[in-house]
């Protein structure tokens, strides 16, 4: 098996390709926010202009399963990937989720059932915003939210004596082609990956989409597994991202 690695499986099925348990997990959930996907979106208009009429995407789903992604199912087989909380301190494991505002609060209450004790809740602002349309007669959002899950002890925290906030500037990433609706700034996720792991350990992202999360992990020169149950973005992960990450597969 090779370092870096996109299964088009579900991750329930993670024991069937024998991957080692994970220092951090990454995921960016399905939102559950159904037909409204695009919202505010211009892309709900034919060119971004409401005087074009409504475009393909108006009252459309991001995915088809963004209408009853579970959470307790997502929780109980991510808690079976990540690493049992060791005895020494400053070396614990975490998940990071990427979440819609009231998601928050259900992964909050659910995370204890399974475990994970204790959270830190996260902002991601951006200096953009994707709700322009009537954005001169409302307030706009510019943030994305998640939550920090960890167990008992505190997560590993490689911050070079340096405070870490938890409101992270989100800056939007020109440099990687993008190929999935809600993918995330592989400059982000490079970020989080260094604070809470370290050189060689193992992220994985239960709900890899577009890949940019194992193309991070790739950077920084950790170990990596996605799980993507889409064929169409595992495909364009294959064909367009992961070739970035070739010439930095420790086992190949």
């Amino acid at each position: 098996m090779r370092d870096i690695e996109l299964f088009n499986d579900h991750f329930q099925n993670f024991k069937s390709y024998g991957i080692p348990k994970a220092q951090l997990i990454i995921a960016d959930i399905p939102y559950n926010i159904g037909r409204n996907a695009y919202g505010s979106n211009p892309a709900w208009y034919v060119d971004g202009d409401n005087s074009n009429g409504e475009s393909e995407l108006a009252g459309k789903t991001f995915f088809d399963t963004d209408n009853d992604f579970r959470i307790s199912e997502f929780l109980h087989f991510c808690t079976k990937m990540l690493r049992p909380e060791p005895k020494e301190a400053g070396k614990a494991p975490c998940m990071i989720v990427f979440c819609e505002f009231e998601q928050q609060f259900e992964l909050i209450q659910k995370a204890k059932e399974y475990g994970l004790n204790n959270y830190i809740n996260l902002v991601f602002r951006k200096n953009f915003s994707a709700q322009v349309l009537k954005a001169n007669m409302r307030i706009v959002g510019n943030c994305e939210y998640g939550v920090l899950l960890y167990r008992d002890k505190l997560p590993k925290f490689n911050n070079n004596g340096s405070m870490v906030f938890n409101c992270l500037d989100y800056k939007r990433d020109t440099k990687t082609r993008k190929i999935h609706p809600t993918q995330k700034p592989v400059g982000l996720l490079e970020y989080l990956i260094g604070i809470f792991t370290d050189k060689s350990e193992v992220v994985i992202d239960p709900c890899a989409g577009s890949g940019t999360t194992l193309l991070a992990a790739a950077n920084c020169e950790r170990k990596a597994y996605g799980f993507e149950i889409k064929k169409d973005f595992y495909k364009e992960a294959q064909r367009l991202i992961l070739p970035n990450v070739s010439k930095r597969i420790f086992n190949e």
